[in-house]
C-alpha cells in the first residue's frame, strides 16, 4: 500500500527585522578608524547595457546643455576670454618684477595700476579733443571729398566710375552726424561699454593675481602620467601668448606715435583722431595697418596731392619696417605662424568673435599649431 508523501513545507521569507539587524551588524564591522564609512564596493559593470545607455544619454544631455550655455552666455564668455588673454599677456611683466624680489601682490598691483593709470590718463586727455575732431570730421566729409575731386585726377576718375563722393555725401548729410551724436549721448550704450570695461578690468586683475593658482589647477586636471609633458606644452603656449600681447601692444604704440608725428609735420588735420585709429587698427594683424594707411592717405589727399602721396609712401615703408624689423625683434620668433594659416585664422576669428576674434586669432593659431606639432604629429607618425 503506497505511503502518502509528505507535503513540502511552505517557503517562508526571512523576517525583515532580522534582515535589517544583520545589515547593521555587517555595517558596524566595516567601520574602522581609517575608513569610518567603510571601503567602496565593486564598481558598476561598465559593459552593462543599462550603464552604457545611461552614460550615452547623460553625455548627449550634458553636451546639449553646454552648447546652449555657450550660446546664451556668449557675450560674457568673450569678456572672460579677453580678460584671461590680457592677463596671460601681462604675466611676463609680473614675473619680471617678481624676479626683482618684489612680492607677487606688489608686482600685480604695480602692473594693474600702471595700466589703469596710462589708460585713464589717455582718456582724460584724448576724449575732449577726440570728440571735437570726430564731430568736425564727420561734418567736413563732403567738403573734403569735393576738394579731393577738384585737385586729384585719379580720384576724379574713380569717382566717375563708382560715385564715391555722392554716396559718402548722402551718408554724411543723411543723418550720420545725428547718429554719431546719438551714439555718444545714448546712456544705454555708454553704460553697456562701461560695464563691459569694468568686468574685463576686474577679471583681468583677479586672473593676474591668481595666475599661479590657475596654472596649478589646470595642471592638476591632467592625469599624473601625462602631467610633466602637459606642463611643458602649456608653459610654451603661455609664453607665446604673452610675447604676442606685449609685442603687439608695443608695435601699436610705435605705429600710433610715428603716424602722429608724421601728420603733425605735414599739417594733416585731425591728427590725434587718426593716430588713435592707427594705433587701434595696428593691433589687428596683416590688414590693420593697411586699412589705417588708406584712411589717412585719403585725408591727406584732401589737403594736397603731395601730402597724400608722401603719406601713402610713409605707410608702405612703415609696413615693411614693421613686418621685417619691429615684429621680429619685439615679438621675436615665439609666435611663428605661416602666412596662410594667419589669414585663415583672421577670417575665422573675425567671423566668430568680431574684432576681438581677429586680435586673438594669431596666438590661438600658434597654440593650436604647437599642440598639433608636439602631440598629434608624433602620435600619427608612431602608428
Amino acid at each position: 500500500m503506497p505511503v502518502p508523501s509528505e507535503e513540502p513545507a511552505p517557503l517562508t521569507r526571512p523576517d525583515r527585522v532580522e534582515d535589517v539587524d544583520d545589515a547593521e551588524e555587517r555595517a558596524a564591522a566595516l567601520r574602522s578608524d581609517s575608513a569610518p564609512l567603510g571601503t567602496p564596493g565593486r564598481p558598476l559593470n561598465r559593459r552593462s547595457p543599462f550603464v552604457i545607455g545611461m552614460a550615452g544619454a547623460a553625455g548627449v544631455a550634458v553636451t546639449a546643455l553646454m552648447v546652449e550655455l555657450i550660446i546664451v552666455a556668449r557675450d560674457v564668455l568673450v569678456l572672460i576670454g579677453l580678460a584671461l588673454f590680457i592677463a596671460i599677456g601681462l604675466e611676463p611683466a609680473v614675473e619680471w618684477l617678481v624676479r626683482r624680489r618684489l612680492p607677487r601682490w606688489a608686482a600685480v598691483s604695480v602692473v594693474v595700476l600702471a595700466l589703469l593709470g596710462a589708460f585713464g590718463g589717455f582718456l582724460a586727455v584724448a576724449i575732449p579733443q577726440l570728440v571735437t575732431q570726430a564731430t568736425t570730421f564727420v561734418t567736413q566729409v563732403p567738403a573734403y571729398l569735393q576738394d579731393l575731386q577738384a585737385s586729384n585726377t585719379v580720384y576724379t576718375d574713380l569717382d566717375a566710375r563708382f560715385h564715391i563722393t555722392e554716396s559718402l555725401t548722402q551718408l554724411a548729410g543723411g543723418g550720420a552726424l545725428e547718429v554719431f551724436n546719438g551714439l555718444l549721448g545714448a546712456g544705454a550704450i555708454v553704460l553697456d561699454v562701461l560695464s563691459s570695461m569694468l568686468i574685463v578690468i576686474v577679471l583681468f586683475a583677479y586672473f593676474l593675481g591668481d595666475f599661479p593658482r590657475i596654472r596649478r589647477g589646470l595642471h592638476r586636471a591632467v592625469p599624473n602620467s601625462r602631467r610633466p609633458r602637459f606642463i611643458l606644452i602649456s608653459d610654451e603656449v603661455f609664453a607665446k601668448v604673452g610675447a604676442y600681447v606685449l609685442g603687439i601692444m608695443v608695435c601699436a604704440l610705435i605705429a600710433g606715435a610715428s603716424s602722429l608725428v608724421w601728420m603733425l609735420a605735414w599739417g594733416i588735420p585731425y591728427s590725434l583722431l587718426l593716430a588713435i585709429m592707427v594705433t587701434l587698427l595696428d593691433v589687428v594683424p596683416v590688414v590693420g595697418t593697411s586699412l589705417a594707411g588708406i584712411v589717412v592717405t585719403f585725408v591727406a589727399l584732401a589737403e594736397s596731392t603731395a601730402a597724400g602721396l608722401a603719406t601713402a609712401v610713409f605707410f608702405v615703408v612703415y609696413r615693411i619696417i614693421e613686418d621685417y624689423v619691429l615684429v621680429p625683434r619685439i615679438v621675436g620668433r615665439a609666435v611663428k605662424v605661416p602666412a596662410l594659416l594667419t589669414i585663415v585664422a583672421l577670417l575665422l576669428g573675425g567671423v566668430l568673435l568680431g574684432i576681438i576674434g581677429a586680435i586673438v586669432a594669431v596666438p590661438v593659431a600658434a597654440a593650436i599649431l604647437l599642440v598639433v606639432k608636439e602631440v598629434v604629429v608624433p602620435r600619427l607618425d608612431s602608428t
